[in-house]
């Protein structure tokens, strides 16, 4: 397999393919990134999400639509630990866009997020200043997106942003990263024209205990959970549930979408759906 490496929207990215990439197919690639982290990203001071949080008004982009559907069964699910403006928690806690790590006290986002913002297939809209986070299935969506892009290139393909990956092809063996010690790895799966995205709260941490994934009610990190994986035919459904299952109401959702998981609790137990396809090496510390 040819593998093609770069760096992107805060994470590395392999795409591995039959046959090198061609000049094209890359810039195409790169195209679709960077519209989409233009649109989305938080970080980025000339973005559209980043001029709604300060002015309000619309993002109109492709995936408006399919993400905030998602985002509105996952605030359901969760009665409301998952929230998009939960940016403004981040923040607070030093995850803004300029990544201070300076903690203050924590706050909770918003419950009426349907109420201030409204969203149809091609386009978001806030009726005041609503800075927006789709960090809890946003990468799996971009993953989703390259796949399509790298459609009609022939062989198996596997497009890794960071972990969270999509397998087309030949199956892959991923071996499932213990959160407290990235040596080690808590069992494996196969995983063939599927995807599969991971949560942990080791992946962005900082201070003392704090970390990205927040209970939006509270804003408050989560206490629980150390990791999550979700198996699915698409990554954002796979990112998306990843996220969920840190709360109650994320098994019930990934059985209503028919997406497969384990997660391992933060004293060592993990657990799995009955039709997880992971070999899970133990179910304690």
């Amino acid at each position: 397999m040819a593998i093609w490496r770069f760096d992107a929207i805060g994470t590395t990215w392999e795409i591995e393919t039959s046959n090198e990439l061609g000049a094209d197919e890359r810039r195409l690639v790169g195209a679709e990134i960077d519209r989409f982290d233009r649109e989305w990203s938080r970080f980025r001071g000339d973005s559209a999400v980043t001029r709604v949080g300060r002015d309000g008004g619309s993002i109109s982009s492709p995936d408006a639509g399919a993400m905030l559907d998602a985002y509105l069964d996952l605030s359901q699910a969760t009665t409301g630990a998952v929230n998009p403006l939960v940016a403004d928690s981040l923040a607070a806690l030093g995850y803004d866009a300029s990544y201070s790590l300076v903690a203050s006290d924590p706050i909770a986002a918003p419950r009426d997020w349907t109420d201030r913002v409204r969203w149809t297939e091609g386009e978001a809209t806030a009726s005041a200043p609503a800075l927006l986070d789709v960090g809890a299935l946003g990468k799996g969506r971009l993953v989703d997106i390259v796949t399509d892009v790298l459609a009609d290139v022939p062989g198996d393909l596997v497009v890794d942003a960071g972990g969270d990956m999509r397998v087309r092809g030949s199956a892959v063996r991923i071996g499932l990263e213990h959160p407290y010690d990235a040596s080690k790895a808590i069992g494996v799966i196969e995983l063939q024209d599927a995807a599969l995205c991971a949560s942990a709260i080791n992946r962005r941490a900082w201070g003392d205990g704090l970390h990205h994934v927040l209970d939006a009610r509270t804003g408050v990190p989560v206490r629980t959970w150390a990791a999550t994986w979700a198996i699915a035919p698409a990554a954002m459904r796979a990112d998306a549930v990843a996220t969920a299952l840190f709360f109650d109401g994320g098994p019930e959702l990934a059985a209503t979408w028919g997406v497969e998981w384990v997660r391992m609790s933060t004293d060592g137990r993990a657990e799995r759906s009955p039709g997880c396809p992971a070999q899970l090496f133990t179910t304690r510390p």
